[in-house]
């Protein structure tokens, strides 16, 4: 399961990374290969590094999500699909990040109360 929920933050940050290659922040997309390479660092402090990161990109895709609704709204385009799936990428990148808060992944980096891994 660990590997599941792995798979599901290295995802995440590089749909984020993706998402900000596009828009031309060069530098944002560095630090996303920096919180890649720190998922390898076992430790509380890498976990919740990334976790924040993580929050801070659901709240970039909850401000893209609005900012691309007002506008096709206003010049009369479609825009429940991209609603829809722009929602869905927010979802799962907040599951990412409570992935390590609720899940197995928590305890292998040293977070919570039990701090033994499975």
């Amino acid at each position: 399961m660990k590997i599941l929920q792995l798979i599901g933050v290295m995802l995440s940050l590089l749909v984020l990374g993706a998402h900000f290659l596009r828009g031309g922040a060069t530098y944002l997309v560095v630090a996303i290969v920096v919180l890649l390479m720190l998922l390898a660092v076992r430790r509380p402090w890498a976990a919740r590094t990334v976790q924040v990161a993580l929050l801070f990109g659901t709240a970039e895709w909850l401000r893209t999500l609005a900012n691309l609704t007002r506008v096709r709204m206003m010049i009369g385009e479609p825009y429940l699909r991209m609603l829809f799936i722009l929602g869905i990428v927010a979802a799962v990148t907040l599951l990412s990040a409570a992935a390590f808060q609720f899940g197995s992944l928590g305890r292998m980096y040293g977070l919570g109360k039990n701090r033994a891994t499975d």
